[in-house]
């Protein structure tokens, strides 16, 4: 059986000391772990601009995750953990399943 290549995402969990751990704003980030906020709402650029056009929040911050991780602005990490409201969580999980490049990267681990 061959192991999927992709970064597993959880939900709520205690981050080990090499995870990413996305927080979504307001909420408290653990101790340990590369730690990278996110803000549910638009993202940083004008609306419509080419780089985020139908790209949700969660879909901006697992990118950008993946891009600190490719280019060395992050530790290496195996998993991502995302502490979010129950809203962030729902996004993140729509960004999962339904972005190309969020499925591409990630997938949700059960």
């Amino acid at each position: 059986m061959q192991q999927d290549p992709r970064i597993p995402v959880i939900f709520e969990q205690q981050p080990e000391p090499d995870d990413m751990v996305l927080v979504e704003e307001g909420l408290a980030a653990p101790e340990f772990g590369h730690v990278q906020r996110f803000v549910l709402g638009l993202p940083g650029h004008l609306p419509g601009c080419s780089c985020c056009v139908a790209r949700s929040p969660a879909a901006a911050a697992l990118a950008a995750a993946f891009r600190a991780r490719a280019t060395g602005t992050a530790p290496y990490f195996k998993r991502l953990l995302v502490l979010a409201s129950p809203a962030g969580r729902l996004d993140m999980e729509a960004a999962l399943a339904q972005d190309v490049l969020c499925r591409a990267r990630f997938y949700l681990e059960n």
